[in-house]
């Protein structure tokens, strides 16, 4: 750290900033005074120190109250983010004091975390019950990024198409899928036995996010093909694209593992896709496998661990509850 930015840090204080984000909040000095328990002057002074500290201003003050400055409104992000990290930390401290034994924190998308995770992290859970994960879901390319910006110890997703960046970060087989169309029973398109997805063009498609990997598959096949990509309806939610999709509003793209365990969702039928990109891995990503910390280590030798092969299930007709075991 420069010199220069150790001398700003040590003249922002933390009460500042939090009387800070309260007269924000509030809209007034006298009002945030209030709720935090100060006296008003009090509170301007801190807020004239803050601008001293920063070298400009921050707040309009006028008769109603006051408003934010851009720089006020630049001040307010940053400390909304410094403050929501202290919280965090605190949390995490007073785990410790509890028994836990360390924190890992792992990004993945929606995939891996409805198809397999459960499972996964529940068995290393029990193995090693002091150990507490942090998960959040994101779309493959944001896990990616918060890896490479140290946000996540660990990220779980899609390589491959669409997800620029994966390249450049280490990473390690976890678990693998393949695509499916899904149709409502009765489609003229269930009677096949696989189907090529440049054939699926011809209909109304009902999709994930659009930066999603499965949209940004589609999007990328569609334009290899020279075709419109109809996809009318986008969801942010497995459960939700097979409803649409039991209405009769589209077809859709889901994992074949994913929509084995949806079974129950509508009365849905699905049709293997004969594309090489309809066959996805999943894979772990880390900065620097070698320099995680031993928690981070352990949870990545069971994610990574070898598994047996499981035994081929159908899920043509999972939506109509038949008696499918889904693959792991």
């Amino acid at each position: 750290m420069k010199s220069s930015e150790r001398s700003f840090a040590r003249r922002i204080d933390l009460t500042s900033l939090q009387l800070f984000v309260a007269v924000c909040e509030l809209g007034s000095i006298g009002r945030a005074a209030e709720r935090e328990f100060i006296a008003a002057s009090a509170v301007s002074k801190r807020l004239s120190d803050l601008e001293a500290a920063v070298d400009t201003a921050l707040l309009y003050r006028h008769s109603r109250g006051v408003t934010l400055t851009p720089a006020g409104e630049s001040l307010l992000h940053h400390a909304r983010t410094v403050l929501f990290g202290l919280e965090r930390m605190q949390g995490e401290l007073s785990e410790y004091a509890e028994g836990v034994r360390g924190h890992v924190r792992m990004h993945a998308n929606i995939s891996a975390i409805f198809q397999f995770l459960p499972e996964d992290l529940g068995a290393f859970a029990r193995q090693h019950s002091q150990i507490k994960i942090d998960l959040q879901e994101h779309l493959s390319s944001a896990v990616l990024h918060a890896v490479q910006e140290g946000a996540a110890d660990l990220g779980i997703c899609n390589v491959g198409m669409g997800n620029g960046g994966a390249q450049d970060l280490p990473s390690r087989p976890y678990r693998s899928d393949r695509l499916v169309l899904v149709v409502p029973d009765g489609h003229e398109l269930q009677a096949l036995d696989a189907i090529d997805f440049e054939a699926v063009l011809d209909w109304d498609i009902v999709g994930l996010h659009a930066n999603s990997s499965i949209s940004l598959a589609m999007r990328a096949a569609a334009a290899a093909a020279g075709r419109p990509l109809r996809q009318r309806i986008q969801v942010t939610g497995l459960d939700a694209m097979c409803r649409m999709i039991d209405n009769g509003l589209g077809v859709g793209l889901l994992p074949d593992r994913a929509f084995a365990l949806m079974r129950g969702v509508g009365r849905l039928a699905s049709v293997p896709l004969t594309d090489a990109w309809a066959h996805r891995e999943l894979r772990v990503v880390a900065r620097d496998f070698d320099a995680l910390p031993v928690t981070a280590r352990l949870l990545v030798e069971h994610l990574t661990a070898p598994r047996v092969a499981p035994t081929p299930v159908s899920t043509r007709d999972a939506g109509q509850g038949a008696e499918t075991e889904p693959q792991h």
